[in-house]
């Protein structure tokens, strides 16, 4: 780990363990955004990056100041507990147990760590608009630094390590990736933060035109079809804020659109993909290819994942022997854990969107500002539920995907306990109405 990488940890540790809760999210999102994965620390088997280091900062606080969740543990909690589960119990059907079961423990760690501290730290309305806007604060300069890099070349965050100084060129194009392990994963992160941007935009203009801008700078600088895609997805969900009313038609709508293209196309309608080239550089066919040859292979990997995946295809990859390039995050999880694990990750997300609905039906006296906002955490959660057809996040970029779903179970649980709240006191209103006597009414 550089000096720079050092100083820069100390000082989020220290934020995280001294700043009020409310502020708490702040260092997790600055070790997102600005390290690198390849800043961090060996221990044993294990690698401490930045990010898994500020969580057990994280930790460390929760245990001194007795901080917890706010009301009790709801659905989506409970589904990532059985993910976790499932995900531990999973690597036990693998041939080198200890170094899978290694693996899994990270991957636990990261999702459990940072939804849980994040519904921890999140706990009310007004703790998610705040912490909206933060994100949008931090979004700016990371932006700003992945232009310079689109314009130089020269990538800045290698000072951190773990990243290359000089940027991929591709069909003559550079393809800024700032701190993250892939300039895909860079100008997803843009993608899939834009409509909370756009979700401030009545109640904090400047706030929100700074962040709008960040999102698409991102996107711009990373040059690639996957988060300009992903832009698109995320977008059209806001934009089905105007018919919120009719979902239920709008998902049939999709579900008989695809079966459509399915019966009048010759291959798969999934392969819709490997026409997707926005940039000139895309590889959608592979992506389309990918998810052929998994259905192929279900028998291998269904129950509890699979160790070998490179006779799938006639390509491998550089860093490994063993598999193909699995640019998908759903059969990522399918071949971690098999079948179980990649239907529990879909029911993370079923749940998520859920409580969307849930919210803006229960929630009837929150403001339009804030149902919008609620609105558009839903799409950006849908901007990740599509980019994960084609991104497998493998870095610090997962922090945002756990982000959505962390702010929407928390927004859930609020509206419940508040909900609760105004029904016991409805209930006593009509317990003293009913105790009052008859002739002084």
């Amino acid at each position: 780990m550089s000096s720079y990488a050092i100083l820069l940890l100390l000082a989020n540790a220290a934020m995280l363990l001294l700043l009020p809760r409310r502020l708490a999210p702040l260092p997790l999102l600055v070790g997102a955004c600005y390290m690198t994965l390849g800043s961090g620390i060996e221990v044993g088997p294990f690698h401490f990056m930045v990010i898994r280091i500020l969580m057990a900062v994280g930790i460390l606080r929760v245990i001194i100041r007795h901080e917890r969740l706010a009301g009790e543990m709801n659905a989506l909690d409970f589904l990532f507990v059985l993910w976790a589960v499932w995900a531990a119990i999973s690597s036990f059907f693998h041939n080198d147990i200890s170094a899978v079961l290694v693996n899994r423990l990270g991957l636990i760690y990261n999702a459990c760590g940072l939804y849980f501290l994040l519904r921890i730290f999140c706990r009310s309305k007004d703790d998610v608009v705040s912490l909206c806007r933060l994100t949008a604060v931090l979004l700016v300069p990371l932006s700003l630094l992945m232009m310079i890099e689109k314009m130089s070349g020269h990538n800045l965050f290698f000072v951190l390590g773990g990243v290359p100084e000089i940027s991929e060129i591709r069909d003559g194009r550079v393809r800024a990736q700032g701190p993250f392990a892939s300039s895909i994963l860079a100008g997803t992160v843009g993608a899939v933060c834009l409509p909370i941007m756009v979700s401030l935009w009545k109640q904090y203009g400047k706030t929100a035109v700074a962040g709008i801008v960040a999102c698409f700078s991102m996107v711009f600088a990373s040059t690639s079809s996957g988060p300009i895609m992903s832009t698109v997805f995320a977008l059209g969900a806001l934009f089905m804020w105007y018919w919120r009313h009719r979902m239920r038609l709008m998902r049939w709508l999709a579900v008989f659109g695809y079966v459509g293209l399915d019966l009048i196309m010759k291959a798969p309608a999934y392969y819709l993909l490997a026409r997707i080239d926005l940039t000139g550089s895309s590889t959608g066919w592979h992506r389309a290819a990918l998810i052929e040859t998994a259905f192929k292979h279900l028998s291998e990997w269904w129950l509890a994942g699979t160790d070998y995946t490179r006779h799938w295809m006639d390509y491998g990859v550089l860093w490994s022997a063993n598999h193909i390039d699995v640019t998908n995050h759903y059969l990522r999880m399918g071949l971690d854990g098999g079948l179980p694990l990649m239907l529990l990750f879909i029911a993370v997300l079923a749940k998520g969107f859920s409580f969307v609905g849930q919210c803006l039906q229960q929630g009837a006296k929150l403001s339009p500002e804030f149902r919008f906002l609620v609105w558009s955490l839903g799409a950006s959660l849908f901007a990740h539920a599509t980019t994960c057809i084609s991104v497998s996040y493998f870095d610090q970029s997962v922090v945002f995907l756990y982000f959505s779903l962390a702010i929407i179970g928390s927004i859930w649980s609020d509206t419940v306990r508040q909900t609760k709240g105004q029904v016991r006191s409805g209930n006593k209103n009509a317990i003293s109405t009913v105790g009052v006597p008859v002739h002084s009414c």
